[in-house]
């Protein structure tokens, strides 16, 4: 058992409340008594009558027990009956004579008569009136720690506690000492250290860095991380004395922490961004991903809206007179448990007018963020397109909402509306706000892309539709069917033409010019109008194609290839030139297909000359096939694979050539990249009625 002055140390816990030294009642000086084994007191000293107010006729013969206060009479009874290992130490509210109440620090030690029988010597002091005594280097060591430490005994009430550890539970000194675990309030004090401490005692296995967190009386409106730690402390026997525990408050580094992590998220998300959104032109699909980014990592819910005009390839002022807006729904994702939620965005291409009074009709007419960190059912049915939304979005829990202009090149796109959560407590902050405005900033130069984009592709394709050809409406000397597809992505310059000449003659023509757009498909317009104009002179197909090649050059860095055919039905011959382009195939009356063997030469527009026509018979039941190279290529594989397998599907018995083009494009379009132009001829024969 530890010396008295170092048994007086082991149980301070004083805030001054009990006076100094010498002062009243008790002073510093411990007091001591005696009881039997069953708590019984027997010997009674002047030090105890003085520190109790209580003589020794009043208290000898009777349970100590009854020196405790009322409330703390059974602790005291079973403490009292049986102390436990020698050293153990307890706290116990006691009542003096006068009524007044002291806070008693108790040890004991056991004591054998020459009878062999045991007595109980009790220590005594006033927990609360030993702090201005001088303390020794171990108990400075404890007081001055900036580290919260403290110790419990085996029924979990505090021993010893120091300034930090008082203060870290926002208590004073003296409201800690002698109460039991989670009678102190609130702090470190928890249910879940006294499980720990339980634990700890048991089995004796030191418990490290365990975070805890919660708030203090002193500090109720900051959540405060405490880093604790907690081990078994045992006598020299080797006897349980109680526990120990060391609390360090680590908000700040958990803030900084959480700070750092929240920084590293952000940049996350922004590389994200920077690799998912904008992958295509598609104005639609480069919407769907910016939405799907910023769900779940940011908000639960999460709507792209561009305005009406933004959808139709132009920008013009975002309100109307009236102060309203019409935007049009491009994307809508949620988090996967909350799919529900989606039900309250407008749908995917709907168009939806918004009056001058909304959040997103007012981001867009400022130009600048919407934060409400908090919504409620009024300000729900603002942000809902109508009374029914705005119930779903109830139900979903979205208690926050942020609105994000979508601003590119100096004009205003549309918003990015995002929505929190039960599922994310926290509401949208200024921190969130910058993200989203930079992510929407990236992704709203995609979407302007996009729409620029969809604007020129729309052009293009406007106009080479525009100028493609009609099959001639008098009757001619061929049956004729031919497909047109542009490419997916890019619009190019491919066109095809029928041109009836003299005497019943008959032109064919497919070409394509090299690059992509709506300049390609002007300089396609250009060739095909000199293409009509020089065939009117009824010029050779060879002679033909070097005025076109003059032209071409004429037109800047153009280069076009081309295949122009004449076929003359009192003959049932075939002329054909190639200028740089893919031969044509010819299917012979018995269903042989093969390319034409035409002289090789350079496309139109490299001023190289040197045309050759071909002359071959076209008898009835034969197939000539033109065709452009976007029918062919493929990536994967060579173009000879792509011949080979247009080969294969014109071989065969004669079919009507409406069917044959069906055919050929289910097996060899597979989502072009390049347009695709192609132009089937047969002259009529006896199997004409199958083409017809």
């Amino acid at each position: 058992m530890a010396g008295d002055d170092e048994q007086r140390r082991g149980t301070q816990a004083g805030d001054g409340a009990g006076g100094t030294p010498g002062e009243g009642p008790g002073g510093d000086t411990p007091a001591y008594f005696a009881t039997d084994t069953g708590g019984v007191v027997r010997l009674w000293s002047d030090e105890a009558a003085e520190l109790l107010g209580r003589p020794a006729e009043a208290v000898l013969g009777l349970p100590a027990a009854l020196l405790a206060d009322p409330a703390a009479r059974e602790r005291a009874d079973r403490w009292f009956r049986d102390a436990g290992p020698e050293g153990a130490t307890t706290v116990l509210p006691a009542s003096r004579g006068d009524g007044t109440r002291v806070l008693l620090a108790l040890g004991h030690r056991l004591l054998t008569d020459v009878t062999g029988g045991t007595t109980v010597l009790v220590r005594a002091v006033d927990a609360r009136s030993d702090r201005a005594a001088e303390p020794a280097p171990a108990d400075a060591l404890v007081e001055q720690s900036p580290v919260g430490l403290g110790m419990v005994g085996p029924d979990l009430r505090w021993l010893r506690a120091n300034p930090a550890l008082a203060r870290i539970n926002g208590t004073a000194r003296s409201e800690l000492v002698g109460r039991g675990i989670g009678e102190a309030g609130q702090g470190v004090d928890t249910p879940e250290v006294a499980a720990t401490l339980l634990r700890v005692m048991a089995d004796g296995e030191a418990v490290s860095d365990r975070q805890l967190s919660g708030t203090t009386p002193s500090d109720p409106d900051t959540e405060h991380v405490w880093s604790a730690s907690f081990h078994r402390v045992q006598d020299a026997a080797g006897r349980t004395l109680g526990a120990a525990t060391s609390v360090v408050d680590v908000t700040a580094r958990h803030r900084a922490a959480a700070e750092v992590a929240a920084a590293r998220e952000q940049l996350a998300m922004i590389a994200e961004a920077g690799r998912r959104i904008g992958t295509t032109l598609d104005l639609q699909h480069t919407a769907q991903e910016l939405a799907d980014v910023i769900v779940p990592r940011l908000a639960d819910l999460a709507a792209v809206d561009v305005l009406d005009s933004v959808f139709g390839g132009e920008v013009v002022p975002p309100v109307a007179e009236d102060g309203s807006a019409r935007f049009r729904a491009l994307a809508v994702a949620s988090r996967q448990d909350h799919s529900g939620a989606e039900r309250a965005a407008d749908r995917v291409g709907g168009l939806a007018s918004y009056g001058p009074h909304r959040p997103i009709t007012q981001c867009v007419t400022e130009a600048r963020p919407v934060l409400l960190p908090e919504v409620g059912p009024r300000t729900l049915r603002r942000i809902a397109r109508d009374e029914r939304a705005a119930a779903v979005l109830a139900d979903s829990g979205v208690h926050s909402y942020l609105a994000v202009p979508l601003v590119a090149r100096g004009d205003i796109l549309g918003t990015l509306s995002l929505c929190r959560t039960h599922a994310t407590p926290r509401p949208f902050d200024e921190r969130d706000l910058a993200l989203a405005v930079d992510l929407a900033g990236r992704a709203a130069i995609c979407v302007d892309n996009a729409r620029l984009y969809s604007r020129e592709h729309n052009a293009a394709l406007a106009l080479q539709r525009g100028l493609l050809p009609r099959i001639p409406e008098q009757p001619l000397a061929l049956d004729l069917a031919f497909r047109y597809l542009p490419a997916v992505r890019e619009v190019g310059g491919d066109w095809f033409d029928v041109l009836p000449l003299r005497d019943g003659r008959i032109g064919l023509m497919v070409g394509d010019v090299m690059g992509k757009g709506v300049q390609a498909a002007a300089i396609m317009g250009q060739l095909r109008s000199t293409t009509r104009a020089l065939a009117r002179l009824d010029l050779p197909p060879a002679e033909l194609l070097d005025h076109l090649d003059a032209t071409a050059e004429l037109l800047g860095d153009s280069i076009a290839t081309c295949v122009y055919a004449v076929y003359d039905p009192a003959r049932g011959r075939c002329e054909v030139a190639v200028a740089g382009h893919l031969p044509p195939v010819l299917v012979s009356p018995a269903g042989r297909a093969a390319f034409l063997d035409t002289p090789v030469a350079a496309p139109l527009g490299v001023g190289a000359g040197g045309f050759a026509a071909l002359r071959c018979d076209l008898p009835g039941d034969a197939t000539l096939a033109l065709f452009t190279d976007g029918l062919v290529e493929n990536r994967s594989a060579p173009i000879d694979t792509g011949l080979a397998r247009l080969l294969g599907l014109l071989d065969g018995r004669p079919r009507p050539l409406e069917e044959t083009c069906d055919r050929v494009l289910d097996v060899l379009d597979r989502a072009a990249r390049d347009d695709i132009a192609l132009l089937l001829a047969r002259p009529f024969g006896p199997t004409a009625g199958l083409s017809r």
